[in-house]
């Protein structure tokens, strides 16, 4: 089981109230919401192995540079001129520490590698991965990974943690016309204002999806526009062929990396914490209370 951390310390923040607060008065609702998701995952899905993957770098200047727009709107104003700091809400960025000093002192593995985001780590943990791969995430880009025939499903949270989609390739088809493979190439063509990917004008999800049945994958559509007896709209032709530049850098851009260079880390979920002592100092000084003691159950069960 991979964790996209972040996405789900950010569903914890806002779905639990800030009131959920330390003794000396400092929030910790995503702290112990994310202790909460951990756990309720560990019971439902009995995982033999877990990792919470970490962006070491939220926009990675290699992506930037194949597309500037990438991430833009999310670079906090006050940053401007320094390395690019991602706009995160006041009281939950000094809850991102405590978050990584819990995960250690349980004996969680927690991997961030410099230069890539955990949606890379991911997708290298699950190119590695000789078995099944189950992937939590409130990030559709994921899907991208889904691959029935080696067990690799996104874990997509509508409430919680408690009420997922499946995600598997029927579910892509039924959603969006496309196996995992073709979802990096429907999002690429559709943009995401979200990640500040323009994708190409005039051609949305519903579009992309009949130019992608119709010709294949992204490589097959721009081979269309150059084949006069291809089934395109003047339109379409005419768009994609403004779209090149951006369509010729998007893919790396869009596409997860699966050659991350991982940390050797033990991935197996551990029955007792790793640093006992430490893990009673934050509990302490925190307030952990029942997140973390139902969490510690549930492991040594």
């Amino acid at each position: 089981m991979l964790l996209d951390t972040a996405s789900l310390y950010f569903r914890a923040y806002f779905g639990v109230p800030d009131s959920v607060k330390a003794p000396d008065g400092t929030p910790v609702n995503a702290v112990r919401g994310l202790l909460d998701f951990i756990d309720r995952l560990v019971k439902d899905h009995r995982p033999e192995h877990l990792v919470a993957c970490m962006d070491a770098d939220w926009r990675p200047q290699w992506r930037v540079d194949l597309i500037p727009t990438y991430k833009a709107h999310r670079v906090a104003e006050e940053h401007e001129g320094a390395p690019d700091a991602e706009e995160v809400p006041d009281t939950l960025a000094p809850q991102v520490p405590v978050i990584e000093e819990v995960l250690d002192a349980i004996g969680i593995a927690r991997v961030g590698v410099a230069g890539y985001e955990a949606d890379d780590v991911i997708g290298t943990f699950t190119t590695r991965s000789a078995g099944p791969v189950d992937i939590v995430t409130g990030d559709r880009d994921l899907y991208q990974l889904v691959d029935d025939e080696r067990g690799i499903r996104v874990l997509y949270p509508l409430k919680g943690v408690g009420t997922l989609q499946l995600t598997d390739e029927a579910v892509l088809r039924e959603k969006y016309g496309v196996d995992g493979r073709g979802y990096a190439d429907l999002a690429l063509l559709r943009g995401d204002p979200s990640d500040g990917l323009p994708g190409v004008a005039g051609i949305g999800e519903k579009t992309a999806a009949k130019l992608l049945a119709e010709f294949g994958d992204l490589a097959g559509i721009m081979a269309a526009v150059d084949d006069p007896r291809a089934k395109l709209t003047p339109s379409q032709r005419k768009r994609l062929t403004e779209a090149r530049p951006y369509v010729a850098v998007a893919p790396k851009v869009v596409r997860v990396a699966d050659d991350v260079p991982l940390p050797d880390v033990d991935t197996a979920l551990p029955r007792a914490p790793r640093d006992p002592a430490a893990l009673e100092a934050l509990a302490h000084r925190w307030g952990l209370g029942g997140s973390l003691q139902r969490l510690l159950t549930t492991l040594a069960r």
